[in-house]
Formats: structure tokens, sequence, C-alpha cells
């Protein structure tokens, strides 16, 4: 067992060829998640490889480096169609969590409850995977494949997470419930991105998570959003069931499955008036 430091992401892919490393990036998940389980194979540490760090304005939209924090991603000046990925970053566990945790170990991590899922996949994120000599970009929604799954072969690392461009004017939220406000495990939560014509929804992104073994999208509220006012989305009874198909909750501690499909209704809603209305809502 040996602990690893390269300092290029050349040098990090060899040595995880070689050695059939663990990747460890924040670290705010490495130990927890292996519970009792010794530690027997070499750890790759990326903390040296400053590429991997930053966001950046891309001409396709934007780049944010795998090893990228989420105290960096809620200082960057970011258009509004970021906002719900900053309040989801202000959500990762406490501060200290938020300056060690990165993008990619969040989702690597594959959590159903993920905090950074569903507002990436209301942004359309890619993420650019990384093997020696080649990249290779996969949409979000085909990178987590299940509970603590995602679609990395052996010696493939993840490298940045893409955006696609959006217009200036598209807007975002994204609540979260749990059984307190801070520091807590999601029992649901909804991430929305929104273009506006005029007062009008033009196109809607509707993403939940902790509410399947991996985040959704919702496509038939989506399509149903289109044309609404906030005004019309608020005067809306609920969220039609046929429109919450893709979801399948669990019963857990947290909440029943019948709970948490009445909660994420509610979220839905308001989660896109708050986008509509600049954050106002009554969570």
């Amino acid at each position: 067992m040996s602990y690893l430091t390269p300092k290029s992401t050349e040098e990090a892919l060899a040595l995880l060829g070689q050695a059939g490393a663990d990747v460890l990036a924040g670290g705010t998940d490495f130990f927890p998640s292996r519970g009792t389980r010794p530690q027997t194979r070499s750890i790759l540490d990326l903390g040296q490889i400053d590429s991997l760090r930053g966001i950046e304005k891309t001409a396709r939209g934007w780049r944010i480096g795998a090893m990228t924090t989420w105290s960096q991603i809620q200082r960057a000046d970011l258009p509004p169609a970021f906002d719900a990925l900053k309040r989801a970053a202000r959500e990762v566990g406490s501060v200290q969590i938020q300056n060690r945790g990165t993008i990619a170990g969040n989702l690597c991590n594959a959590s159903p409850a993920a905090d950074g899922v569903p507002p990436l996949l209301a942004l359309n994120a890619e993420v650019e995977i990384g093997s020696p000599g080649a990249t290779r970009r996969v949409a979000l929604s085909d990178f987590v494949t299940g509970v603590r799954r995602v679609a990395l072969s052996p010696g493939e690392l993840v490298l940045a997470v893409h955006v696609p461009s959006l217009p200036d004017d598209a807007v975002s939220h994204f609540l979260k419930l749990g059984s307190r406000r801070y520091l807590v495990i999601s029992i649901a939560m909804t991430a929305a991105v929104l273009e506006l014509d005029g007062p009008r929804i033009a196109t809607a992104r509707v993403a939940v998570g902790a509410c399947s073994p991996v985040a959704q999208r919702l496509p038939g509220l989506e399509a149903a959003l289109v044309g609404l006012t906030a005004a019309e989305v608020a005067a809306l009874p609920v969220v039609p069931e046929t429109h919450l198909a893709p979801l399948a909750p669990i019963a857990d501690v947290r909440g029943s499955a019948a709970y948490r499909m009445r909660a994420v209704a509610d979220l839905c809603r308001r989660t896109v008036i708050a986008a509509m209305t600049g954050g106002t809502t009554d969570e």
C-alpha cells in the first residue's frame, strides 16, 4: 500500500493504471464510506494537481474543474442559471466540508441524496473523463448509474464538469427538505433551471434528488410548465402524480415513500416559483 501524490493529470492517470489505487479528492467521505473495512489498496491523492481546480468560461459554456470545492463554487461569479448550484453548495454539510469537498467527489460518491446532482442535471451538465492519452464526455444523466455506481472504467478519472451555454437571463433555484435546517441528509430536494419569454416559461428543466436511486429529471412536468406565469404556477393545486412517474422513493428513518412524494410535489412548485420571482418563496 502506497500514498501517491501526483502533480499532473498525466502522472495521476499513469499511477492509477499501474497501482489500481483508490482515488482521494476532498476526502470528506473517503474513510466514512468504508466503515470498519481496513484500507488495503494504495491511495491516489489528487490534491496537488492545480489544473483540476477552478471555474472558467469556454466557447461552449463553463468548465468546472473536478477538484473545485463547494466553497469556491459559492464564491464564483456565475450567471443566474447557476444560482441553484450555488444554493446547493451551501447545503453540502458544514462550512468545513464545503471547504474540502469537491464537485467531482460529490458526483462519484453517487449518493441518491447528493446535493450537487439535481442542479447539475437541470443545467444539462456533462462529465469529462480522462484516461491515458484520451478524454471523453458523458452526460451526467448517464454518468451516475445507481447507488454508489458511476460510469468510470478502471484507470479513468473525472477531470471536469461542463455546463453548456445558457441565455444570460436564464434563472434557477434549489430547495432541500430535511429533518432540520442545516447539516442534514435530504428527505427530498428539487432544482429548476428556466428560460423565460417575458413573464412566461419558455423552457423548463426540473430535477429531483433523494426520491429515487439516481436523481431524476421530470420531463412531464417540464413540458406542462411551458407557457405558464409564476402566478399560474402558484395557482396549481398540486403537481399531478403522472408528472412524478420517474421517481421511486424509499421509506427510511427520514420519511415514508408517500411523504416524500407529497413533499416533492410541493417542492417542485415552490422551486419554480422562486426561480421566476428572484428567490422569493415561503420556504
